[in-house]
């Protein structure tokens, strides 16, 4: 679990942990001896949830709990101003490169000669300190909480299987941890300390549970059993999903026998081609131009066909709207109602939003009872909803007098913009982080308890 895929290593291991309890012995043993070789925090979390949910004998628990302890170190976990110095010329010396000195020298038999001499930094001591310190003291506060759940889990299962006075240590030892993780958190400036209010109030709570009976009766129960029933309807879950995946593959019915026809177009001859109707014709039809649902097609069309003028206006206008990502497309069918010619009839649009026409539809003229199709181009800056309307201007060619038709607006919804598609759960982990700076918002307020600002929104929100 030090390589580049611990992270599905250890997944693997939690799962088998809990589905094959004869192995969890031998499991547990190992997992003790690898956990001062693990190098990521996220690894070294889900160990020691391991580790707290299932050590239940006595030899398993002692040993759990004191290589845990071993590997944080004694309190407290701030780093010391004689420590950071040894650590800045630790990191120093390991930077200097070695030093190149060349001279001339005088040789035996009277010549000269050059000499270069390669003067190396000492090498510098190896940092001894266990991973599990370091991450502390690097300031990983949510690991530290888990830490606290884990110290207290272990110290509620040894009661009865350990003997008092053992327990009773174990006891004062993971209170003096939890503090001085409390005491880091606050002090420490990194990228989680917006989890310190989550960390104080999970550490006090597990410190009440350890010091208070009554505590103790009311949440033992919960803190020792609920994390491995969850995870176990969760591995259920997956089971039956994956087995109702596989029974759906089984049951699957082939779309072509097997003792269907199949038709060569190539091979059959000119006489029976023009006689006869090919039965695939319309199946490679369909799957060349990918239609193969005309309903639902015709209806998604429909739906982006808009009304602009009135069925008794002298020029009936309708538009069809294509969204191609930052484009948009009209295509506007003008019908002419009249009995005269309508020359330079011209449509002009005006958008509201953030929308720019990029190429305006020409002037036609349209003759008695004639249509015709005219085109527009608008380019959108970002997506939001805008209102795109205009007017119809033309002329009457036998009269010479002008008409003005107000046609209604066109409102362009931002699901318009929006095309369904499906990605894994990761892929949506990684593109929410991408997108990380959308959700941030900046907020002023008195309020300093972050569980107390959460509460105060819930309040005022519902």
């Amino acid at each position: 679990i030090s390589t580049d895929g611990d992270m599905q290593v250890i997944i693997f291991v939690r799962g088998i942990v809990e589905q094959y309890k004869d192995l969890r012995a031998s499991i547990l043993g190992k997992l003790l001896n690898s956990l001062d070789e693990v190098n990521t925090n996220q690894v070294m979390c889900a160990c020691l949830w391991i580790l707290g949910e299932y050590c239940e004998d006595a030899d398993t628990l002692t040993e759990a709990f004191e290589t845990i302890t071993k590997q944080l170190g004694p309190p407290p976990y701030i780093i010391q101003s004689d420590e950071k110095e040894a650590q800045d010329k630790l990191t120093a010396a390991a930077a200097e490169a070695p030093k190149m000195v060349t001279k001339n020298v005088v040789l035996a038999d009277g010549t000269y000669a050059t000499q270069t001499v390669y003067s190396e930094s000492k090498i510098p001591e190896l940092d001894n300190t266990p991973k599990l310190r370091k991450m502390i003291i690097n300031g990983d506060i949510f690991l530290g909480s888990l830490i606290g759940s884990c110290l207290t889990k272990l110290c509620l299962r040894a009661e009865g299987v350990v003997d008092g006075l053992k327990l009773k240590k174990m006891t004062v030892d993971s209170m003096l941890i939890m503090c001085a993780i409390v005491k880091m958190a606050e002090v420490t400036v990194s990228a989680q300390r917006s989890s310190l209010a989550d960390c104080q109030e999970r550490i006090t709570m597990c410190c009440r549970v350890l010091l208070d009976p009554k505590a103790k009766e009311i949440l033992k129960k919960t803190i020792l059993t609920e994390g491995k029933a969850t995870f176990a309807s969760f591995l259920k879950n997956i089971k039956d999903k994956e087995a109702k995946e596989t029974k759906k593959d089984d049951e699957e019915v082939p779309t072509t026998q097997a003792d269907d026809l199949i038709h060569f177009r190539q091979l059959r001859s000119l006489a029976v081609q023009g006689g006869d109707v090919d039965l695939d014709d319309g199946g490679d039809l369909a799957r060349a131009t990918g239609y193969t649902d005309s309903g639902s097609l015709l209806t998604t069309e429909l739906s982006h066909v808009y009304q602009l003028s009135g069925f008794a206006d002298p020029v009936y206008a309708e538009a069809f709207v294509t969204v191609h990502d930052y484009d948009i497309v009209l295509e506007i069918l003008v019908i002419n109602r009249t009995p005269d010619t309508l020359a330079n009839l011209t449509v002009e649009l005006s958008i509201m939003g953030d929308m720019k026409i990029v190429e305006r539809p020409q002037a036609q003229t349209i003759g008695p009872l004639d249509q015709a199709t005219l085109r527009a181009s608008i380019k959108v800056s970002s997506t939001e909803t805008g209102h795109i309307f205009g007017t119809i201007v033309y002329e009457n060619a036998s009269t010479g007098e002008r008409g003005y038709i107000n046609l209604n607006d066109i409102h362009m919804d931002i699901m318009d913009y929006i095309r369904p598609a499906t990605c894994s759960d990761e892929a949506f982990r990684s593109m929410w982080a991408e997108f990380e700076w959308e959700n941030k918002v900046a907020i002023s307020t008195s309020i300093s308890n972050l569980l107390e600002f959460l509460n105060h929104i819930v309040t005022s929100t519902n």
